[in-house]
C-alpha cells in the first residue's frame, strides 16, 4: 500500500461509511466514493488502483446491504440473481469496449435522460411509493433482464456512474415494485455486477487491499445502517434520496464534461 497520510484515511473511511449508506438506500455511493479515492491516494497511483479498490470496497458494502433488505423486504431472489447474471454479461461487453470508445459523446445524453427521470420523479409523486403488485409476470421479467440487467450493465462496463440508481428506476418502472423493495433487489443485482469487476482488478493486481479492507469495514457499517433506514422510513424517504443523488450524478457529469 502506498504511503498515505493518516488524516487521509480516516477522511477515506469516513466517505467509504457515508457511500455505503448512500449506495444501499437509492445507490450512487461510487458517486462520493471513486472521487475521494482519486484524490486521497497520492499522485502517482494508477487509476486503475483506485478503480480496483473502490470495487473491493464497495462489494463489502452491497453484500451487507442486500443481505439486510433480504431478510426484512420481499425480495425475490431468484429474480434478482437472474438480472444480476445479465448484468454481469453486459457489464463485461460494456469493460470490452470501453477501451476504444470516447464517452464524452455519451455523457451529454445521460445527463438529458437523468434530468428526464427527476422531472418524471417529481410530476409523479406516487412513483415507487405504491406497495407492490405482487408476482411479476414472465414477460416483466424478461424485460428486466434485458433492461435492467444486459442495459444497465453495459453501462455500467462502460461508464459507471449512478448505476445504482439506473437499476432502482428500471426496476421500480418494470417490475412495478416500489422503491424500497427496488433497492433491495438492486443490491443483489450490484453483488453480481461488483464480483466481476473486481475479479478483473484483482487478476491485474490493481486493488490495493490493506486499504480496502479497512475502508470496507466502514463501508460496510454504512450499507448496513442505510438498508435499515430505508427500511424504516419507507418508499418516500427513499423518493427524496432518489432525487438528490440524481441530481448530483448530473452536476458531476457536467463537471467531468464541461470543467475538468
Amino acid at each position: 500500500m502506498p504511503d498515505i497520510w493518516l488524516t487521509v484515511i480516516v477522511l477515506l473511511c469516513v466517505a467509504a461509511l457515508a457511500a455505503g449508506w448512500i449506495d444501499a438506500v437509492v445507490g450512487g455511493g461510487g458517486l462520493l466514493l471513486l472521487p475521494v479515492l482519486l484524490l486521497g491516494l497520492p499522485a502517482n497511483t494508477p487509476a486503475a488502483h483506485a478503480l480496483g479498490t473502490n470495487k473491493a470496497v464497495a462489494i463489502v458494502g452491497t453484500a451487507g446491504a442486500a443481505v439486510t433488505y433480504a431478510r426484512k423486504a420481499p425480495v425475490d431472489v431468484r429474480i434478482a440473481v437472474r438480472i444480476g447474471l445479465a448484468a454481469l454479461a453486459g457489464s463485461s461487453a460494456g469493460a470490452f469496449l470501453a477501451a476504444g470508445m470516447s464517452t464524452d459523446v455519451l455523457k451529454p445524453v445521460i445527463m438529458v435522460v437523468l434530468l428526464g427521470v427527476a422531472a418524471f420523479v417529481i410530476l409523479r409523486p406516487a412513483f415507487g411509493t405504491a406497495p407492490a403488485t405482487g408476482p411479476a409476470t414472465p414477460r416483466r421479467v424478461l424485460a428486466a433482464i434485458g433492461l435492467a440487467g444486459l442495459g444497465i450493465g453495459f453501462y455500467d462496463g462502460l461508464i459507471g456512474p449512478g448505476t445504482g440508481t439506473f437499476l432502482v428506476l428500471a426496476l421500480t418502472a418494470i417490475l412495478h415494485l416500489d422503491l424500497v423493495t427496488a433497492s433491495a433487489t438492486a443490491k443483489i443485482v450490484n453483488c453480481c455486477t461488483n464480483a466481476g469487476a473486481l475479479a478483473t482488478f484483482a487478476w491485474q493486481g490493481a486493488v490495493l487491499w490493506q486499504l480496502a479492507a479497512l475502508m470496507a469495514v466502514f463501508n460496510l457499517a454504512g450499507g448496513t445502517l442505510g438498508a435499515h433506514t430505508a427500511l424504516k422510513q419507507g418508499s418516500g424517504f427513499v423518493r427524496v434520496v432518489l432525487l438528490t443523488v440524481v441530481f448530483a450524478l448530473v452536476a458531476n457529469l457536467a463537471y467531468e464534461q464541461w470543467l475538468a
